[in-house]
């Protein structure tokens, strides 16, 4: 049976909710130095801050901001479906990144084998991306860039366009700051007619060599480093430059694509590895499968019994710190696509195929049939998800076994409706009183300087 979702009940939203506020207020003095400059809103009507997208996390799957209602027609069984936040690296949720995995199989990959492709740079330059964000689109088309000469040197082509898909994970394990490129990527070259070239081996250390080097131009033009630091970093035995290929996705693998796909949209934090979070807040989370970790500070008091190895102690501030550093900025792109896969290319080959039917068809019900496909559509794409999520029916009914329907949505603007039937049904649950937010001291204008003593601590 499916039990529609309580994230209240997570350890995690019992944080947020408990502590952002004090969060907020001792950020400047406390995190700012060594992440980022607080990101608050622009206007009072345009947010794009990090306040804005916590405040609208904690709205997440609370009926109070409207919900769907989904009632069986034979025995009249119903519950509610609370709408979920939609929020970006804050919420925990899956449903975007299965969205994202069903629309690329469905929309974009063309019917070929792909490769994942992980492309790294040093620590020493990863703080400039994190201070100047826009950077990050720059540097996701630099590595297409990269794949791209790459694919055809491997060839001997002077034409060909890879598809690409890519994605910056701004965070580690332990949530660090990282800027590592993900990209999925056809395993060859797509010519203007269609046609594709199958390339299975690559000059990998040449490759490593043109994407140093254009990271570095980047960084130049961009007045971020000078020569002197490149001719020095170009001196080092080990460049810290990488780059990987060794995944490969068949064809046919569409449940390995599925996983790859939501393994490079995935949130950045899990909360499967929050193996304990305290009454004050302080949170065990552990890393992945890697060995390579870090450990609490020496003597730390707040080290407790029971630590996995390859775990780290925060305290309630600490974590949201990390977490918070990895939420986007409103407008920016996560993934980006390019070659074959870009829009552009993808809208014109849409309109160099045949047109099947030059009038929509009529339903008998006033829409077309392109309404009425557009609507199973999304009536489908939300059952496979939860069928993908906690593999069950959502619409079998469980008295009857009937298929259940939605029947409504209840929008949060009809406040009096929407508390009238929660009241009703008994699921009304009173807000959780937080404390009035309190003004943070903003940067000076201008670009945020960097603490190059906290950089020279910790990077290199």
């Amino acid at each position: 049976m499916y039990l529609p979702r309580n994230p209240q009940a997570s350890p995690f939203f019992r944080l947020v909710r408990d502590h952002f506020d004090e969060f907020e207020r001792v950020y400047a003095e406390r995190f700012q130095p060594k992440q980022d400059y607080w990101r608050p809103t622009c206007t009072p009507t345009q947010s794009v801050g990090v306040s804005t997208a916590i405040d609208k996390f904690l709205k997440c799957g609370d009926l109070r901001e409207g919900f769907a209602r989904v009632r069986c027609p034979d025995c009249g069984k119903e519950f509610f479906v609370a709408f979920s936040c939609r929020q970006r690296c804050c919420c925990p949720d899956q449903k975007r990144a299965l969205l994202l995995g069903m629309r690329l199989a469905e929309e974009v990959f063309a019917p070929v084998s792909h490769r994942q492709w992980v492309l790294t740079m040093p620590k020493r330059l990863r703080i400039f991306f994190r201070y100047d964000r826009r950077l990050l689109g720059k540097l996701c088309r630099l590595a297409y860039e990269t794949i791209k000469d790459a694919l055809r040197q491997a060839c001997g082509a002077r034409e060909g366009e890879p598809g690409y898909v890519g994605a910056i994970q701004t965070f580690g394990d332990l949530m660090g700051w990282h800027s590592p490129v993900h990209a999925i990527v056809s395993e060859g070259l797509f010519r203007r007619d269609g046609f594709f070239i199958r390339i299975t081996r690559v000059d990998m250390e040449r490759c490593t060599e043109s994407w140093r080097e254009r990271v570095f131009d980047l960084l130049l033009r961009e007045e971020k480093i000078d020569e002197e630091v490149v001719r020095s970093m170009r001196g080092w035995p080990h460049s810290g430059f990488s780059i990987d290929n060794s995944v490969q996705i068949a064809s046919e693998d569409e449940e390995g694509m599925q996983r790859l796909v939501s393994y490079i949209s995935r949130c950045p934090f899990s909360l499967a590895r929050m193996i304990k979070v305290s009454e004050d807040g302080e949170v065990i989370y552990r890393a992945g499968k890697s060995e390579c970790v870090r450990y609490p500070r020496p003597g730390d008091e707040r080290l407790r019994e029971g630590v996995l190895r390859n775990s780290q102690v925060f305290d309630a501030l600490e974590f949201l710190a990390e977490v918070t550093q990895h939420i986007p900025d409103k407008g920016q792109h996560l993934i980006h696509y390019f070659g074959w896969y870009s829009n552009k290319e993808r809208g014109m080959r849409r309109k160099r195929e045949p047109v099947v039917s030059e009038a929509p068809v009529a339903m008998g019900d006033g829409k077309s049939a392109s309404d009425g496909a557009f609507i199973k559509k999304r009536k489908m794409s939300w059952a496979a998800l939860i069928r993908k999520v906690y593999e069950v029916d959502p619409l079998r009914c469980p008295e009857c076994g009937g298929e259940m329907k939605v029947i409504s949505f209840i929008d949060k603007c009809q406040v009096d409706v929407v508390e009238k039937i929660l009241r009703h049904c008994g699921l009304w649950k009173e807000a959780v009183s937080r404390p009035p937010p309190v003004a943070v001291s903003r940067v000076a204008e201008g670009e945020p300087g960097y603490d190059y003593g906290y950089f020279d601590r910790v990077c290199i």
